[in-house]
């Protein structure tokens, strides 16, 4: 076993162990896992598209065609957004500051509200609009808590208010993930007898959600995988 793991060829084949799911909150304990397990240099995130397996900024940017296609379908919406409010925010209003979707620390993953800022900045360089404004704090208030935060205004909005993009209780949650169809049926992978909350919520297997959760799999180096002697029955154990 041992002289196996040590093949010099094993750290350059990498493995697929399987669909790890939503994450959610339970990010950091997954990823002290998977780093105690195989290394935090012998395991990654890879996601299926269109049948092939491929890293993040690809599938990331599905995701955002999703919400790319989705507004420029529904005007209404996007009227909504940019008469009504000045930024919208996932689980916390400190994400109006996130622009990048790569988001490593260990709080949850926020992607709905970053989409939903680059379509709208898109939508207004077509329209040559221009706000000096944009990009400057100002003060807000919660749609849903009407608490007031001074963020700024991100680009392309106008109003005053600031949205959150999450559950049912949400002021913008017309917008969240499980309730966007994803812009391309080739991206929909489904697993039999799994059901998560994605599947019954929303447009379920065609949303956006389900496309990037069902396309999510873990990959590991190979030598680290046969390093777990036993354990390579059930690598994703616990997870």
């Amino acid at each position: 076993m041992n002289n196996l793991a040590a093949d010099p060829l094993f750290p350059s084949i990498w493995i697929p162990l399987g669909l790890p799911g939503f994450s959610g909150d339970d990010k950091q304990r997954r990823s002290n896992l998977l780093d105690e397990r195989l290394g935090p240099d012998g395991w990654r995130y890879r996601f299926v598209v269109r049948g092939e397996l491929v890293d993040f900024s690809a599938a990331i940017a599905e995701y955002e065609e999703s919400y790319r296609v989705h507004l420029r379908r529904y005007p209404a919406v996007v009227e909504w957004l940019v008469t009504r409010c000045g930024n919208v925010y996932d689980h916390s209003v400190g994400n109006v500051h996130d622009d990048d979707y790569l988001q490593p620390g260990p709080a949850a993953n926020h992607y709905q509200d970053i989409s939903v800022r680059r379509v709208i900045a898109e939508l207004a360089d077509e329209r040559s609009l221009t706000d000096k404004r944009w990009g400057e704090p100002i003060e807000m208030t919660d749609l849903g808590t009407g608490e007031r935060h001074t963020v700024p205004l991100a680009k392309g909005f106008q109003g005053t208010g600031l949205a959150q993009i999450r559950d049912a209780m949400s002021s913008a949650y017309f917008l969240n993930p499980a309730l966007v169809p994803v812009h391309d049926p080739t991206l929909i992978t489904t697993l039999p007898g799994r059901s998560e909350w994605y599947h019954v919520e929303g447009c379920a297997h065609l949303s956006v959600e389900a496309f990037w959760q069902m396309s999510k799999v873990i990959e590991a180096r190979y030598d680290r995988f046969v390093a777990l002697g036993p354990d390579r029955n059930d690598p994703l154990a616990e997870l």
